[in-house]
């Protein structure tokens, strides 16, 4: 589990065609620390698992699946990368639970800078909509954010210094995809809610056959 906080702002060194997928070599000194075999790192917001490390860099294995359904596809040798290890037990949560699962990958719409921040606005794939609201927490490639203006087709998010000096998000132009994972919390309580529904509407039958029986 992550909790959406970049610890780095990483880079691809290289990227091996396995065929049915892909080994990627990346640069990132903070995350590699302490990082060893197996264990995972979030690139992108993408939960990927450690191969092995060295210098300052670590190799994790890139299947076809996480390739086509993420942004991690359209990566190539130099381009930067959010890099975050999971969060140890008993951290603090900086951001929200964010599980490194992505949703899915939307396009960034268009920047508008303002003086000391800048807006940015994201194109909202119509099977995530539902999840989006304002004022409510989304992971954009890998980074916890709050939803400023939450729109059918599209949703806004407000970037401080910080976050443009210190993420992909920074440097992402109109046009540029990214990774989307919605809150985790959303997708339980719809699930919970839809089972409520079809418990309430068996036991409204299991009543009716009793009447019938009377």
């Amino acid at each position: 589990m992550f909790t959406g906080i970049v610890e780095e702002l990483g880079e691809v060194v290289a990227i091996e065609d396995l065929g049915d997928s892909s080994r990627f070599r990346l640069r990132g000194p903070v995350v590699t620390e302490d990082a060893k075999h197996g264990d995972s790192i979030a690139v992108n917001g993408v939960c990927l698992t450690v191969v092995d490390t060295a210098d300052g860099e670590f190799t994790a294995d890139v299947m076809a699946e996480t390739l086509n359904r993420s942004s991690l596809g359209a990566l190539t040798a130099g381009s930067r990368v959010n890099l975050e290890r999971p969060m140890a037990l008993g951290g603090r949560l900086g951001g929200h639970l964010v599980q490194g699962h992505v949703d899915g990958t939307a396009t960034i719409v268009g920047r508008t800078p303002a003086e000391h921040w800048e807006i940015v606005k994201i194109a909202l794939p119509a099977a995530l909509s539902r999840y989006v609201v304002e004022k409510g927490s989304i992971t954009v490639d890998g980074v916890s954010l709050t939803v400023v203006e939450a729109a059918d087709d599209y949703f806004t998010i407000s970037l401080i210094p910080t976050t443009l000096a210190l993420t992909t998000l920074g440097i992402k132009q109109a046009g540029d995809p990214v990774n989307l994972e919605v809150d985790v919390l959303a997708k339980y309580v719809e699930r919970l809610l839809g089972r409520g529904s079809a418990d309430a509407a068996d036991l409204h039958d299991i009543e009716e056959i009793k009447e019938m029986d009377r």
